[in-house]
């Protein structure tokens, strides 16, 4: 049985205050040179005992080494505790990325991208929402935000083509006279019978920065949800970073729960956040173990408040990019906030093949890593993208709302060494084009010496649809086309399905948060909540309805906003 970890950042240097060198393999990754005591760092505080009366110290404690091997330093004198409260350091990092420009179909016909299953906006947008705040512009991805819920999207019936499109037109509720194309795509689920083995790796930021009920803590909770599920086939190991890396757990059978479950209970926070050593480390332990029939992840825990060893974005994001190469899949969850770094977190999980989820609450993390476990582990496809060309005679201008840091070159689309997103069993993609019909009103003004191009208008194609993918694994993509048809089309928005009516108004809604330029005057939240609660559908976890009250919650925020409570808003209708 693992002893509970008590000190969790490790170095030679206190070892040298004895006179004496100490080898910790146990905390290095895999081929690492050993270096001499005196040219390491002082060791980490990790443990934070009950405050006694200030001031507050934390005592450095020898405790006997983990089954894992994992060793503890020797005991050196107290030193204060750092008074860091995360969630009054207000120093969220977010990528600048503006809206999506409006497209001359007659100039650029063709719109791709990559398509994105992380829902990581969401609820970190709840989570300003749920304080009465309202969220950076830039924390707001309009399509995490969509594809935060499931729209019942027919599903496909081999995993030898694992989507299949659907496709609707409809007239937007926010831009008068323009239409709306919504596109979905829902992966094969694959049935418990055919789940393949999993050799998962746990990475733990357990540095001071992760104290709090929501973070560490919260982590350790939504890791008993994953472990719970994992059987005999199933690999689990645990890896940690504070000041420096460890393993906690070896690779450990997923029928030894109560090995498992007793090696995340022991962990606790304290110290610096060397992040880049632990993800090495975590690569390492699966690359050691790797399973060439078997799905091999690491999953890191962490508010991404990286500040010793290898910080610069850069380079973290070379090494995971390398490291994708080796087979082996990087989710993230972010935890925290006051100092989370959403940036960081979307870049490693683009560059590792993973996902990017956003635990706030144990609900958040029951959603995520039990019922749509399958989803967060088993990849159906790599490097899936979406082309769209637009016919001319059809369509005059064309905006693609969200994915604005999933663009791709139009050269990209069929070029299989171009990264692209993942798609996991049962996961559904959602995608939105705003289209202006030739004669509506546009916003590019034409060229006075354009050269005239005579449009065929004998094709009644409105646009047609490409997607490519690999299976998981593999070099070559594959092709799925669609032309899109007045067939595809609705007259009104009331006889839109219930699908594409509730996706507009989670659009709409990420659109107002951002103060997006698009949309009409007349649109507010009012209409939001109404076109929302007109599709709410079968909703058996109450997202559809949590939801609608986070409509209302963001109007409240912006009434209270434009107001002058300290803050600016473009002023919206009710």
């Amino acid at each position: 049985m693992a002893y509970p970890i008590r000190i969790l950042a490790l170095s030679l240097a206190a070892a040298a205050l004895a006179g004496c060198s100490t080898q910790i393999d146990a905390v290095r990754p895999e081929g690492a040179p050993s270096q001499p005591a005196t040219e390491q760092p002082s060791p980490e505080v990790a443990q934070i005992p009950p405050p006694p009366p200030p001031p507050r110290l934390e005592q450095r404690q020898t405790v006997a080494p983990a089954a894992s091997g994992f060793m503890a330093a020797p005991a050196v004198r107290a030193q204060p505790t750092s008074r860091f409260s995360p969630e009054q350091d207000d120093r969220e990092r977010y990528d600048d990325t503006d809206p999506n420009p409006v497209k001359a179909v007659a100039d650029e016909p063709v719109s791709t991208f990559s398509i994105d299953v992380d829902t990581a906006s969401y609820a970190n947008v709840r989570r300003f929402l749920t304080k009465g705040a309202a969220p950076p512009r830039d924390a707001v991805r309009i399509e995490e935000l969509v594809n935060y819920f499931d729209y019942g999207y027919p599903s496909p019936t081999s995993r030898a083509e694992p989507f299949r499109p659907f496709v609707k037109l409809a007239p937007s509720p926010w831009a008068e006279g323009k239409t709306i194309l919504h596109i979905g795509l829902k992966g094969y689920d694959i049935a418990p019978k055919e789940r393949p083995s999993l050799n998962l790796v746990l990475l733990a930021d357990v540095s001071g920065s992760m104290r709090g009920d929501n973070r560490l803590p919260l982590a350790k909770q939504a890791m008993r949800l994953l472990v719970a599920q994992l059987g005999p086939r199933d690999r689990v190991a645990i890896a940690v970073y504070a000041g420096a890396a460890g393993t906690v757990l070896e690779p450990t059978s997923g029928a030894e729960q109560a090995k498992i479950l007793a090696a995340i209970d022991g962990l606790e926070a304290g110290g610096s956040t060397a992040g880049g050593q632990g993800i090495a480390l975590a690569y390492s332990l699966a690359e050691r173990h790797f399973d060439k029939n078997a799905v091999n992840r690491v999953m890191l825990a962490t508010d991404g408040d990286f500040n010793v060893g290898v910080t610069d974005h850069a380079q973290l994001e070379d090494l995971v990019a390398s490291k994708r190469e080796s087979g082996v899949y990087l989710s993230v969850l972010g935890f925290g906030g006051g100092n989370y770094n959403d940036a960081l977190m979307q870049r490693l999980a683009q560059k590792g093949n993973g996902i990017a989820a956003y635990i706030d609450t144990l609900a958040e993390a029951r959603k995520v890593l039990h019922d749509q476990a399958r989803a967060a582990l088993l990849p159906i496809a790599d490097d899936v993208k979406i082309q769209v060309e637009f016919n001319p005679a059809h369509v005059a201008e064309y905006r693609l709302i969200g994915y604005e840091t999933r663009l791709l070159n139009r050269a990209d689309f069929a070029n299989d060494r171009v990264d692209a997103g993942e798609v996991g069993a049962g996961a559904a993609v959602t995608a939105l084009y705003e289209l202006t019909p030739p004669g509506g009103r546009t916003l590019i003004e034409p060229l006075r010496y354009g050269q005239t191009k005579a449009i065929a208008s004998s094709s009644k194609e409105i646009a047609h649809l490409r997607v490519r993918w690999k299976s998981p694994g593999a070099t070559e993509s594959q092709l799925i086309e669609r032309a899109i048809t007045p067939a595809d089309a609705v007259a009104t928005l009331d006889r839109a399905p219930e699908a594409t009516r509730f996706a507009l108004a989670v659009a709409g809604y990420g659109q107002l948060l951002r103060g997006d330029p698009h949309l009409d005057p007349a649109f507010g939240w009012d209409k939001i909540v109404d076109l929302a609660q007109g599709a709410r559908g079968d909703d058996p976890f109450g997202w559809r309805a949590e939801f609608v009250q986070l409509a209302r919650a963001a109007k409240t925020v912006r009434v209270n906003m434009d107001r002058g409570d300290g803050a600016t808003s473009e002023a919206r209708p009710n």
